[in-house]
């Protein structure tokens, strides 16, 4: 599975994490990596360990574009090529390089892509919405102590809304996402996986779209956090760090309204900046639930059921039914896909959705 992620670029990090002349350390696909960002503004990203005597590159210095080890002071360019080791002979270096990967930003997050040979272009992960002029761009991550493939299976279960994020109290996503369970359909895409959920509601039909991207960002609308307020269009990505922990990033486009209504929107997602679910495990466990209309809450409820089913869920035990349909085409694909690169044979070429479908509407039944 691994080589298969790596054929993908992943967001590591909200670009705001890091600034000009500033190096820091994350963890992607079980790789150790320095993430820094050149004086100029540029962002680069290479294995965490000099080539010296395997140091962490990260607390080293920034000089220019270039990273120094703070050990013996062998320095590395962007491209993990070393360019000066001080106390050796001039001109020695030459053969010597770190592993190093290509960088993009988009929209506030920093994406890296770990595989062979030349990165496809980047625009699997684009979606309109939030590169519409005027929109209103908030992003946050969470890393959470379980699989990354429990955090992309849920986002194929529409089930789930109506019992999960019932609990604790019912926010606005609850409110609008009824507790009837729905009957679900899915359909494989360009770009992965279409979902559509059907519910009942005093005599309406609740129907609720979403596009799911290969190989675990899930695209969702959800109400905002105060009636009468734009709808929030949702970015969720399942990063794996490692194989029991999955940085969770999100990506959220809201429209402008009035400077107002704006500044509202901008302070609620400040004070959701912070909120780690894994700070209130217990909490959490025990049926604590913030108090908290829908950023907060909805990842608590979420961080329960996930975290709940163990650091790597026993899917040999589970039982699966109809509702699953989702999950289970999911696994089929990974499974194809994964022997598609171990035969050697071309995987599916996957393609951005132009038109992305996260709408829910009502009609009469």
């Amino acid at each position: 599975m691994g080589k298969v992620l790596r054929q993908f670029w992943h967001p590591v990090a909200l670009s705001r994490s890091v600034e000009p002349g500033k190096a820091r350390e994350i963890r992607v696909l079980g790789e150790d990596l320095a993430l820094y960002r050149g004086h100029s503004g540029r962002a680069y990203v290479m294995a965490n360990r000099c080539a010296h005597r395997l140091t962490k590159l990260h607390t080293g210095w920034v000089e220019g574009d270039e990273l120094r080890c703070m050990y013996h002071g062998w320095k590395y360019d962007g491209s993990g090529q070393c360019t000066e080791r001080p106390a050796e002979r001039a001109g020695t270096e030459g053969h010597i390089r770190v592993s190093a990967y290509p960088v993009h930003e988009y929209c506030g997050l920093i994406f890296v892509y770990m595989g062979e040979g030349i990165p496809p272009e980047f625009d699997l992960f684009r979606k309109p919405k939030f590169e519409e002029p005027g929109v209103l761009l908030n992003s946050r991550q969470e890393i959470w102590p379980c699989n990354w493939l429990q955090n992309a299976e849920n986002s194929l279960d529409a089930v789930h809304v109506s019992f999960a994020h019932q609990m604790g109290r019912v926010g606005v996503f609850g409110e609008y996402v009824t507790a009837d369970v729905p009957e679900v359909s899915y359909e494989e895409t360009s770009a992965g996986i279409r979902q559509a959920a059907v519910r009942q509601l005093e005599g309406k039909v609740q129907t609720r779209i979403s596009d799911w991207t290969f190989p675990y960002c899930n695209h969702v609308s959800v109400p905002s956090v105060k009636e009468g307020q734009p709808w929030i269009e949702t970015v969720n990505w399942m990063v794996p760090i490692d194989d029991t922990r999955t940085l969770r990033i999100s990506l959220r486009a809201t429209p402008s309204t009035t400077p107002e209504a704006d500044r509202d929107l901008g302070r609620y997602f400040e004070e959701c900046e912070s909120y780690q679910s894994t700070d209130y495990h217990d909490d959490l466990f025990a049926g604590i639930y913030p108090e908290d209309p829908l950023v907060r809450l909805t990842s608590a409820q979420d961080y329960v059921v996930l975290v709940g089913q163990g650091a790597i869920a026993d899917r040999a035990n589970e039982i699966l039914g109809a509702s699953d349909r989702g999950i289970a085409m999911l696994r089929q694909i990974l499974f194809r896909e994964m022997e598609a690169v171990h035969n050697g044979t071309p995987p599916k070429d996957w393609r951005r959705l132009e038109n992305p479908s996260t709408f829910m509407s009502y009609t009469n039944s």
